[in-house]
């Protein structure tokens, strides 16, 4: 495992980054207000980031030690094959033994990471004091919006893709370069297989082997299929505080990293809920309208399968009223995914990206105990 000291890389005075050898190990720069022990904190990132995506949180929580690890297939591993969510979790198990002396970590995973949180959790209880897992979805995937995931992978080696993506995620300049450094160098088949493994389902079987505290989370502008995974999250942990996030999008710790922050410490430090965090509301199960965050639309499953049943079955009022048939509609969609198909002339990212609402400043260290 690689540190700052170790590359002799200081995060605090040099904020240059790098997309697939951000450190894994940053010790902690001072001690806890309390003089209590040293915790650590263990962050894992999602599927279309690296480690670096963590920065604004090992830069305001100086007061622990932290483990950004590079999880296999992302960042400097990019180039190992995807091996399965419990393998990676056996993987992030042995690097957390390797580093961790005493005491348990508090997990934290966003996306991907979040679902091998659980993993860990189930398969190595022992490791884990807390966990924290935000834009988790474990929940399967219809036929449709299979589909639409694999088309995207036609897209994955394209930069101009991810520096959108980056956009719609509300990241800086800095972080928007990374962004798509690091996304086109991952491999179209790991991410097919990452798909495969979440495509049914990716609650760990033994999650009930887990009986500490624990925090999921969605923002509230995500895709509505993240919150439809809390009632089986719920099942499997049934201690775990569930909660939804007003305002925000998948990568909220970027998004919005002062509130991020702020949320994260009231949790390590006391399991206490902040006060902007809100109770999930049932979500609809039809009805619900397509989001746009960026270039590609986020879809609703159901709606999609709703719409691929649609699509064998013509509606035949809808041809004789003269409106588009649902069959052209997906047709339509599948079309816009398509890179052979897409229009050069609406990809002037500077034009596209400066409607962006401005995005907050990057915290300090004494940001983090924000409340």
């Amino acid at each position: 495992m690689t540190s700052a000291n170790d590359q002799g890389k200081n995060p605090m005075a040099d904020p240059a980054r790098d997309a697939t050898d951000y450190p894994e190990v940053h010790p902690a720069r001072r001690k806890p207000e309390d003089s209590a022990p040293v915790q650590t904190l263990v962050f894992l990132h999602g599927g279309n980031v690296g480690n670096w995506s963590w920065d604004p949180q090992v830069l305001a929580f100086g007061d622990f030690n932290i483990l950004t690890l590079h999880l296999p297939a992302f960042g400097a591993r990019f180039e190992e094959n995807w091996e399965g969510l419990d393998s990676a979790a056996d993987d992030v198990a042995a690097l957390i033994a390797d580093e961790v002396s005493e005491g348990g970590v508090h997990l934290v995973g966003m996306s991907l990471g979040g679902v091998i949180a659980l993993h860990v959790a189930a398969r190595h209880p022992e490791l884990v004091e807390s966990v924290f897992a935000t834009g988790v979805s474990i929940a399967p995937l219809g036929t449709a919006a299979k589909a639409v995931q694999r088309m995207q992978l036609k897209l994955i080696g394209s930069e101009w893709y991810w520096k959108f993506q980056a956009g719609a995620y509300g990241m800086v300049d800095n972080e928007r370069e990374l962004f798509a450094e690091h996304g086109v160098k991952l491999k179209p088949e790991n991410m097919r297989a990452i798909m495969g493994d979440l495509d049914s389902g990716g609650l760990p079987a033994d999650l009930s082997a887990y009986t500490g505290p624990a925090l999921v989370l969605a923002g509230a502008s995500e895709p509505k299929f993240v919150q439809r995974s809390f009632p089986a999250i719920a099942e499997a942990l049934p201690q775990a505080a569930i909660r939804v996030v007003p305002g925000m999008h998948h990568q909220w710790n970027i998004e919005n990293p002062l509130l991020f922050n702020s949320v994260l410490r009231r949790w390590i430090t006391g399991q206490q809920l902040h006060q902007v965090l809100r109770e999930p509301v049932e979500p609809k199960l039809r009805g619900a309208s397509f989001k746009r965050t960026s270039t590609l639309e986020e879809i609703d499953p159901q709606e999609a399968e709703a719409a691929a049943g649609a699509a064998q079955a013509p509606d035949a009022g809808a041809a004789d009223s003269g409106q588009p048939a649902p069959e052209s509609k997906a047709r339509g969609f599948a079309d816009r995914l398509d890179p052979r198909k897409l229009d050069p002339r609406k990809l002037d990212l500077k034009s596209a990206l400066s409607k962006k609402p401005p995005v907050a400043k990057r915290p300090s260290e004494s940001d983090g105990s924000a409340e």
